[in-house]
């Protein structure tokens, strides 16, 4: 295994065209699934020295199309690093999309890992997010859980929820992704 630990095989290109977004729409005031294809890119970085501790990582991006408007802009764009801290097993996600929002989460994970799980809590001195002032008025982000999965047939699934007080909606939603990408 190199450096990159339970990182090295995201490592590349990927597409995926059985994505699923459940999240509440605005204009038809309703919470409804949105199939979606999606690109990502995973590039090594340079090894983050802080100090004593010493991590590997990975860029990436991931972009999301809405099926039927791939021509058109994303609906879905994000910008971030995974990074794997073999000293003291931790993987860390840490992310930002466009509409206002950062999050830095992470988990446990051994080198050899095959699922990694990604958490972040609001308010939280080490894995937390934030927001900005409209989001937290309309849709205040209460949770974050996210899944990479390594399959055996090669490709990688994910699952992200963010838990979010609704002001549409009055109370508690779940705004989900899923998708399986393969290597292009």
């Amino acid at each position: 295994m190199s450096e990159l630990g339970p990182l090295e095989p995201f490592e590349g290109n990927w597409e995926g065209n059985v994505g699923v977004d459940v999240s509440y729409h605005n204009k038809e005031d309703e919470t409804a699934d949105t199939g979606y294809f999606e690109k990502a890119r995973f590039s090594r970085i340079p090894i983050v020295e802080n100090g004593q501790q010493s991590m590997h990582g990975l860029n990436y991006e991931m972009t999301a199309w809405r099926h039927g408007e791939e021509a058109m802009d994303p609906f879905h764009d994000e910008v971030g690093y995974l990074l794997w801290e073999e000293a003291t097993g931790q993987v860390i996600r840490c992310f930002a999309v466009p509409r206002g929002i950062a999050i830095n989460a992470g988990g446990d994970a051994t080198a050899t890992s095959k699922s990694l799980t990604f958490v972040a809590t609001p308010g939280a001195p080490d894995y937390g997010l934030s927001q900005n002032k409209y989001l937290m008025q309309r849709a205040h982000i209460t949770a974050f859980t996210s899944t990479f999965t390594l399959n055996d047939d090669g490709t990688f699934s994910y699952t992200s929820d963010l838990t979010m007080t609704l002001a549409a909606i009055g109370g508690e939603m779940h705004h989900t992704d899923r998708n399986t990408l393969h290597r292009v």
